[in-house]
């Protein structure tokens, strides 16, 4: 038995035959090209440009196995032959370069295949790596994701947010990947699965097919556990299972404190399959419905009917109860090809949210018209993402008014509906106090205003030790948020995945918290925490 330790972002015990899933499995489809030098062109760019990551990441790296692997990745990138085969076939086959990377590629790992010599085997595990990396460059190619038809535990490297909501859930048993945080945005979507989810261990293909426990209590994934050990965690899975659904006796009960406070528990979600959950655990609502999922693994811009249907679902599945859509937070690691969004040096710092709303003021447009459309069928809210401004404000008010006046003129019926921002900045929380006086209420999105009080990327693994979101600073941020708004007669929430850790439920609720906002698997935790909780005690 092997044992893998690593971090837990979603707890949970699951057991079954690991999936290795290699981001390099593309869908290519070969076609002749016109531009022979173009295609060439490109692909000295790309190699020039994996060299320099590489580099760069060689000058990170603080551990002598990486630095080893990352030299060797280097050297053989910088050999020549690998780069001779694609230029060939390029040349001789007139075929683009991403095809030709990925050809000469599978054509050299079939030819070695048979070899048992290590070095060889090194060798072309580094060309398979490298080629990768330049497809990434390249772009212009899909992950192909198919799970199969039995449920099993996912294994890869990275997943990104929209490999994340293109899989099945249903046949998601854990997911264990060694990049990512636990406030990562593809660790948030993996959570709204509700399935165990490690992070921080390095994947191996050889583990496909492999049984597997993952342990998403202690962090711990077992490759090949033996027979005692295994029933050992499958009496541990089913008294995990028991007590899950001792939770469930939790499901009608109210979001009310011992002393008598009612604080509302709503439900983060990430896309449409959602629903279901969000009304099993009888939410008091859609506090964040993150709108990114209609743009993400797609070709094209959906239309303004498609995100109409979509929001209108969404208002008649929750009839009375306040469904909260964020305008979609595009950017940093929420990119699709069609977007064309411009390569950043620091894209989590970047043209993101509803600075690239503005920008692409008719996409908004297109979205806002949908979301009024569909506030006819039910009670739909606007949250607006990375607002840091008051002239951001301004635009946005403006853009709304025109609108409005665009519906008006179409006799299309909409009902003014409520506003907020989410505060996610510490700019932000310093003019919460104007903000405030600007929508009907506030949310606070902990994610992202954790990594810039902190200044800390949540993403970056080698900060995976240091990132504290219980900092002072933020817990201090949060509560000058909450008497901003209650000064101006608003309330605030919390949505960000702070929300459902239940050793702070006491600490937010003391702070005057109006509210907590979680995925639909963290719902009834929390709502016990909160039933637990009493104000009074210590008090005479």
């Amino acid at each position: 038995m092997e044992i893998y330790k690593g971090m837990s972002t979603f707890a949970g015990i699951a057991i079954g035959k690991i999936f290795y899933y290699d981001r390099a499995e593309y869908q290519l489809s070969q076609y002749l090209i016109n531009n022979v030098k173009y295609e060439l062109t490109r692909f000295e760019q790309a190699k020039d440009q994996v060299l320099k990551d590489l580099q760069h990441q060689l000058k990170m790296a603080d551990q002598e196995e990486q630095k080893e692997d990352l030299q060797h990745q280097i050297s053989v990138l910088s050999m020549g032959s690998f780069e001779k085969a694609v230029e060939s076939m390029i040349k001789a086959e007139k075929v683009s370069a991403v095809y030709a990377v990925m050809t000469t590629k599978e054509e050299l790992s079939a030819t070695f295949a048979s070899l048992e010599d290590p070095a060889v085997k090194e060798q072309i595990r580094c060309v398979r790596q490298n080629a990768d990396h330049l497809i990434t460059v390249l772009g212009g190619v899909l992950p192909r994701i198919d799970l199969g038809k039995e449920p099993v535990i996912l294994v890869s490297d990275s997943l990104s947010p929209t490999e994340i909501m293109e899989m099945d859930k249903g046949q998601l048993l854990a997911v264990v990947t060694q990049q990512g945080s636990q406030v990562s945005h593809a660790a948030i979507l993996a959570r709204t699965m509700a399935v165990p989810s490690l992070v921080g261990i390095s994947p191996k293909e050889e583990w496909n097919g492999s049984n597997a426990i993952v342990d998403g209590y202690t962090g711990t994934l077992y490759i090949q556990p033996d027979g005692e050990f295994l029933k050992e965690y499958e009496i541990r899975r089913i008294a995990d299972i028991e007590e899950r659904e001792d939770l469930l006796k939790l499901r009608h009960q109210k979001d009310e404190t011992v002393d008598g406070r009612i604080v509302p528990i709503y439900a983060n979600i990430g896309n449409l399959d959602d629903l279901n959950s969000v009304l099993y655990y009888e939410a008091a609502g859609i506090g964040l419905l993150r709108s990114e999922f209609q743009y993400l693994g797609r070709e094209n811009y959906p239309s303004e009917e498609e995100l109409f249907a979509a929001y209108k679902r969404v208002a008649q599945t929750m009839g009375k109860k306040r469904a909260v859509i964020r305008t979609v937070d595009l950017g940093a690691d929420k990119q699709a090809k069609y977007l064309k969004i411009p390569e950043e040096i620091n894209p989590i710092m970047g043209n993101r949210g509803i600075r690239l709303c503005l920008d692409r003021r008719e996409m908004f447009k297109v979205q806002l018209r949908a979301i009024y459309r569909a506030s006819a069928y039910g009670r739909l809210a606007l949250m607006y993402p990375m607002i840091d401004s008051m002239e951001e404000m301004d635009a946005i008010e403006q853009i709304l008014a025109e609108v409005r006046a665009e519906l008006d003129e179409k006799r299309q019926p909409y009902q003014e509906i409520p506003k907020a921002i989410m505060i996610e900045t510490p700019a932000a929380v310093m003019i919460s106090e104007e903000l405030a006086k600007r929508v009907d209420f506030l949310s606070l999105g902990t994610n992202d205003l954790t990594q810039y009080t902190l200044a800390m990327d949540r993403q970056n693994p080698l900060l995976r030790n240091k990132y504290n979101d219980h900092h002072p600073a933020v817990l201090k941020m949060i509560q000058m948020v909450v008497d901003a708004g209650h000064k101006n007669g608003r309330k605030v929430y919390i949505c960000g995945e702070i929300a459902a850790d239940t050793k702070l439920t006491h600490t937010f609720i003391q702070m005057g918290v109006d509210g907590l906002s979680v995925v639909p698997a963290c719902i009834l935790p929390v709502r016990r925490a909160v039933r637990n909780t009493d104000l009074t005690e210590g008090k005479d």
